[in-house]
């Protein structure tokens, strides 16, 4: 394991690992790029090369061996999804008092700090921000050279992200911050002028189905070619998304649609939406459904604005022409708002089901149906 399993974003990574030979790797860092881009693997491969304790080289350049302890241990992190998901459980242990005051934190090595927005309402919260800061004040480099905190979102809680300030003032010596991001504009203009920022761009559709056909053998060609457009250049999208798990929520996402655009069924609308309730199930589902219904909405956008050939739901391109027949690129706009207000809600704890009938109900009108 090294950085030449890195897909991708050469340039961006050289630049990276040219940091690390220098010995001036950043102390605060923002790496920006789609969902499924790596970022997360690349910011525990960094951790890993300034930390090594067998260092390599590769292509001339600094390399992790991924044996010694520190490789192991920060590679242990890796699968954060499934670490998130016990610590949450150990935090739904605890008594109701304790549980108030206990932040989600994952930290598979001493000196690697994990900071996961915290559910249910999916942000990084001033509890959170409050122990980076400790650990980089107050908590020297144990056993690495540099420690690192590493925050996988962007999403903060307005007082988390005036504290986040105070660290990125005036950081440790020894200490390295790097903020994962979709995009950048979600940070405090005050958070991005005292961070360098890197990007990871997107992979061709075509480089990704190539990939595909190799590492996924099990899906039938036309599954590749759908499955690279919905990536969106992205490496570890197209390598984990759940196709089967996409078109049921995408199903959804097209009753929605079909409700606001055409002559409106709200039996259909209101059996499709009756299964998002509440609880950790129903808000992945939601999640899953909202990211399906905005790749629709963006298919459509494209299809009004003339680009049929870059819509990524290509097998369903007869139905999204067909529901894009007079539309408006104001509609689309308020469509897209819509999402975000039920997003919104969601870490207000609304009820799901009744917010996604509220936004199929408010895109009717808005369309004339």
């Amino acid at each position: 394991m090294g950085f030449q399993d890195f897909l991708g974003n050469a340039g961006t990574v050289t630049h990276l690992r040219e940091s690390v030979r220098s010995g001036r790797f950043p102390h605060s860092m923002i790496l920006a790029g789609p969902r499924g881009a790596g970022k997360y693997t690349l910011s525990l491969m960094l951790a890993q090369a300034v930390n090594c304790l067998k260092p390599t080289e590769s292509d001339g350049l600094p390399d992790f061996c991924g044996v010694c302890s520190n490789c192991v241990r920060i590679a242990a992190s890796a699968d954060l999804e499934t670490l998130v998901e016990e610590a949450v459980a150990a935090r739904d242990d605890l008594r109701e008092t304790d549980k108030r005051e206990t932040r989600i934190l994952v930290q598979t090595h001493p000196d690697v700090l994990v900071i996961p927005p915290d559910p249910p309402q999916l942000m990084i919260k001033l509890g959170q921000v409050r122990q980076a800061i400790h650990v980089a004040f107050y908590r020297p480099p144990a056993e690495a050279r540099r420690a690192f905190t590493i925050f996988t979102s962007s999403a903060f809680m307005k007082e988390a992200a005036n504290s986040l300030l105070k660290l990125l003032e005036e950081p440790p010596d020894h200490t390295s911050l790097i903020l994962l991001t979709e995009n950048p504009q979600e940070l405090l203009p005050t958070i991005r002028s005292r961070a360098v920022i890197h990007r990871l761009g997107a992979l061709p559709a075509a480089e990704l189905e190539t990939l595909l056909a190799r590492r996924r053998t099990e899906l039938k060609p036309q599954d590749r070619s759908l499955v690279a457009r919905l990536a969106m250049g992205a490496v570890g999208r197209a390598l984990s998304l759940d196709l089967g798990t996409y078109l049921a929520s995408r199903e959804d996402a097209l009753v929605i649609l079909r409700t606001a655009l055409r002559e409106p069924d709200y039996s259909a609308l209101f059996h499709a939406t009756e299964s998002y309730r509440a609880g950790a199930d129903g808000q992945e589902k939601t999640v899953s459904l909202l990211r399906a219904l905005s790749s629709l909405i963006e298919d459509l956008l494209l299809i009004v604005a003339g680009t049929p050939s870059l819509i990524r739901n290509i097998d369903i391109a007869a139905e999204l022409g067909r529901l894009s027949e007079g539309l408006t690129v104001d509609w689309i706009d308020s469509a897209a708002r819509a999402l975000v207000q039920v997003e919104q809600g969601m870490r207000r704890n609304l009820l799901r089901s009744l917010s996604l009938d509220a936004m199929a109900v408010g895109l009717t009108a808005d369309s004339g149906v």
